[in-house]
């Protein structure tokens, strides 16, 4: 169905820039921000005895060592093949260090965690990134790494993280405030402006150092490149006959071809390679004196040598020494482009302008137009957190296993260490990151929430990260999706199902043309997937899945990853129910491919019997007498079972025993209109096999047939249950759902197994536990994936239940609503982090007054990996827009 603002949006610059990638008329995707902003401390990198990537590859050598896998820097871009990369340097004349990239502890240093020590903001970003701008704020101080360090190393899991902010480095408002915008003049003509403001009371300087150079592709032994074919080294070299005014660079790369750097103005124009430094990182001598960390000894330590005077190399730098007066601007503009120009900067700044304007115009019709301007601007930074959030992930597991002709020999115990099950998984795409710094590679249940936002900016985008994580390169032979490269065998909640199925709904919506080609090509790969949970999953063959920690770190009284301390397994209620979720999300695609081809219609039921079998036993209405479902609390628990046949419910009230609810679907009459057999079949489900299909609820509705709502709960138990999860002293929060009940807190869970004491209690901030690493917690605060898809699953209940049904919202307090008014409730009290109070604050800013009240500081929210249970401070990964980006997707369709 077209609309008005469908048919609006098709006439943007920006959606025709879009059709026309789509089409392969033009590549307006060519350069992005596909540059991480951490490479080192990864499992890429690690070419240690023991796996342990931080210490192997700390950021003390990140200056100083050639990547070997991916490239980092600060306010980064590259080509999507990343061979030549654009990122920006800055020196305050009191650093030790060049700011390169960003710092941050690593997870043996945090005392919760690996943490980023900066603030940056995405502000802005079009899908063809024909126009990306955010922010980076320096101090004029020295950088406190030392410090940073130290304290946060002092402090235990009990004590607060030690912040940038306590340092004190920006008292005063002594800081520099870096506004870096890019803009494409053309598809491979890149631009990049960066204003350069002084906050402080006095003058200061800044070096700020724009800086290109090529990936290193030519160092590891390979005539060609393993994966990106280019083992020739490319090379930059100085132009000495520039446009007035400008320094030039004439760039030449076997796969790109000539390019063009212009720096207006700039100061001198630094040369070298970027080759890893020997001498400093392992006491050998360098093959040749110009390597990777020149540009910080030249600036920083004073080496006029330590550069190529001749002007070439693999990565230049080009200088600008500034004296910012206090409140003033200076401004650097340079170029990258395909074409040598006469005039580079004529036409720069309304250039600038136009695809800024073009950028408020495609979200213009992006957005709903009754947002207030304060919730309209949470959304378009979400929406830029998600764009600035690519990366080329490349990954080649049998190479790195193995290792490359003239790079490091692995260790022998790599062979049997991690991940050496997927030597198929062969990565070299443009990915959507969780957090560049924290987590910059790819987690396939985070993923899955990207495209939810992704879709209604880039369909064409979000289908294809959907698409990839199936393709056979990643995907196990067995069937397994990959989870993240720390460990790829983990499991992960299977949501990629309903992920397909609501990209494709809002790609529908949005084109007027279901892209059925997609669908069904997930839909067969995922068959494979589910299967896996089948035969991998379910111990004992009684549709009762053992899944691990399935992205619940820290939520259970065991590291459910591993052996149980007494031997034994966990029934969980969880898996189970994902599994629910999963059959019913596969029996709805496949009902609507049935519409093309009715051979569809024998997968659809056997879903729906899959579905019926797992209900069944995570309700105990089976002859198994399993039962996840505690009758005496009205409420869903894992199960022990000890090795001598013994079974002991764990009466932990979790987020376990919630995710129960998101296995829902109603089918109407409009399932069985167009799908009669179908139909036949569900009706012979229901007359002889009646076991299973006790959860099954069933209307006639005059004039409209048979509707059918299809759950793992009943109604009663969906009553119970709900009373827990909206009562506020339980679960519900301000801000959402907590992720363990509040009773806890008092009262927490303890279990003695052979003289050993177990317990778990409400945690609502940083975790205390180092079950998962400091910065895992789901022992109390709100996490956005699951709270989004309780918010879906009450809607669909209401759909079948209907206005009439009403629960009591907040439990205890007389007021009752019905359960599409408690998710319009729910997405009311998650979008409130974002939006201030009557007293001007921001609750996730909760605790830290600077950010609350300070100009310069309030303005910006950031989007937090997990927020507080009770004050809805932000914690965690400080730019988990992936997920937490969701609250753009809550604004736009589920608060009124």
């Amino acid at each position: 169905m077209t609309t008005r603002k469908s048919v609006a949006l098709k006439n943007t610059s920006e959606y025709r820039r879009l059709q026309h990638y789509r089409e392969q008329k033009s590549n307006w995707k060519r350069w992005g921000p596909y540059l991480s902003e951490r490479a080192w401390g990864t499992v890429r990198e690690d070419y240690s005895p023991d796996g342990d990537a931080w210490r192997s590859f700390p950021h003390d050598a990140a200056r100083s060592r050639a990547y070997r896998w991916n490239e980092d820097g600060l306010c980064g871009m590259s080509d999507r093949d990343q061979y030549l990369c654009l990122s920006l340097a800055l020196w305050n004349h009191a650093d030790p260090i060049l700011k390169e990239r960003l710092f941050g502890l690593t997870g043996p240093e945090g005392n919760h965690g690996e943490d980023v020590k900066e603030y940056y903001y995405y502000l802005r970003g079009t899908p063809t990134h024909s126009y990306m701008r955010m922010l980076y704020r320096y101090p004029q101080a020295a950088f406190p790494y030392a410090e940073l360090v130290a304290e946060n190393g002092r402090r235990t899991l009990y004590d607060d993280e030690y912040e940038l902010l306590d340092t004190g480095v920006f008292d005063e408002n002594r800081y520099f405030d870096v506004y870096v915008t890019y803009f494409k003049i053309g598809e491979n003509d890149l631009c990049g402006r960066i204003d350069v403001i002084n906050r402080g009371p006095e003058a200061a300087r800044c070096v700020v150092m724009p800086q290109v150079w090529y990936r290193n592709t030519w160092s590891w032994g390979y005539s060609q490149g393993p994966m990106d074919k280019v083992g020739e080294k490319p090379e930059l070299r100085r132009h000495d006959k520039p446009p007035k005014h400008t320094q030039a660079v004439k760039l030449q790369h076997e796969a790109l071809g000539e390019y063009w750097l212009y720096a207006e103005q700039a100061d001198e124009l630094l040369f070298t390679e970027n080759e890893t430094n020997g001498e400093r990182l392992y006491g050998v001598e360098n093959a040749q004196p110009w390597v990777k960390d020149a540009f910080h000894r030249y600036l920083v330590d004073g080496e006029t040598d330590a550069v190529n005077p001749n002007g070439t190399g693999t990565k230049v730098g080009a200088v600008y020494r500034l004296e910012v007066e206090p409140g003033q601007t200076r401004t650097v503009r340079i170029r990258l482009t395909k074409q040598s120009k006469a005039s580079p900067f004529r036409a720069f700044d309304r250039g600038c302008q136009n695809r800024k304007e073009e950028a408020q115009q495609f979200f213009a019709h992006i957005q709903r137009g009754d947002l207030d301007e304060e919730a309209r601007e949470v959304q378009l930074q979400a929406y830029a957190g998600l764009l600035w959030s690519k990366q080329l992930y490349y990954f080649d597991v049998a190479q790195w296993l193995t290792g490359d002709p003239h790079g490091p020999t692995p260790p022998a115990s790599r062979l049997a260490g991690r991940n050496r099950e997927w030597r198929h998984l062969h990565n070299f795409d443009l990915i959507s990151m969780p957090d560049k710094w924290e987590y910059p590679w790819y987690a396939v249940w985070d993923l899955a929430f990207h495209t939810i936002p992704l879709a209604r900016v880039d369909p064409d985008f979000a289908k294809r990260q959907l698409e990839l994580i199936t393709r056979e390169w990643y995907i196990h032979p067995n069937g397994q999706l990959p989870a993240y490269e720390w460990s790829f065998s983990d499991a992960n909640p299977p949501v990629h199902a309903w992920a397909a199925w609501r990209v494709f709904r809002t790609d529908e919506r949005r084109t007027g043309k279901a892209d059925l080609r997609f669908l069904k090509g997930v839909f067969h790969k995922l068959l494979l997937n589910f299967t896996w949970w089948v035969n991998r999953k379910d111990a004992d063959g009684n549709n009762v899945f053992q899944g691990g920690f399935l992205g619940l770190d820290n939520i259970s009284l065991f590291d459910r990853n591993a052996a149980l301390p007494q031997g034994g397994h966990l029934d969980q209620a969880d898996a189970t129910a994902w599994m629910g979720f999963y059959a019913l999300e596969m029996m709805k695609i496949a009902l609507r491919l049935a519409q093309e081809d009715a051979v569809y219609v024998d997968l659809a039921t056997k879903f729906y019997e899959h579905f019926l079998r797992i209900a069944s036993a995570v309700n105990g209405f089976n002859e198994t007498g399993l039962n996840l479902w505690d009758e005496e609390d009205g409420f869903y628990y894992d199960v022990l079972h000890l090795p001598d046949g013994a079974v002991q419910p764990l009466k932990v009230r979790s987020m376990v025993g919630l995710i129960p609810l998101l296995a829902a679907e109603s089918l109407n009459h409009e399932h069985f209109e167009e799908h009669e057999d179908f139909a036949r079949r569900v009706q012979w489900f229901n007359e002889n096999r009646s076991h299973l299909t006790d959860t099954v609820s069933t209307l006639d509705i005059e004039g409209h047939g048979t509707h059918h709502l299809v759950s793992l709960v009943t109604q009663e138990r969906l009553c119970s249950v709900l009373r827990y999860m909206l009562d506020e002293e339980e679960f519900l929060s301000p801000y959402g759902v907590r992720s363990l009940s509040r009773v806890h807190a008092t009262s927490p869970y303890t279990l003695m197994l052979e003289g050993h004491v177990f317990g778990i209690g409400y945690e609502p901030g940083e975790s205390r536990s180092q079950m998962f690493g400091g910065n895992s917690n789901w022992r109390g605060p709100i996490w956005f994936p699951l709270n989004y898809l309780l918010i879906e699953a009450l809607n669909r209940f209401h759909e079948f239940l209907g206005p009439e049904f009403t629960v009591e919202c907040p439990t205890g307090s007389g007021q009752t609503m019905n359960l599409r008014e408690v998710s319009r409730e729910l997405a009311r009290r998650l979008t409130r982090l974002f939006l201030r109070d009557e007293e001007g604050c921001l609750p996730l800013h909760a605790g830290n007054p600077r950010m609350q009240t300070e100009p310069g500081w309030k303005e910006w929210p950031l989007f937090y990996e997990y927020f507080h249970g009770d004050t809805g401070a932000g914690l965690g990964a400080s730019h988990q827009t992936g997920w937490t980006g969701l609250v753009a997707e809550l604004l736009e369709a589920w608060v009124d």
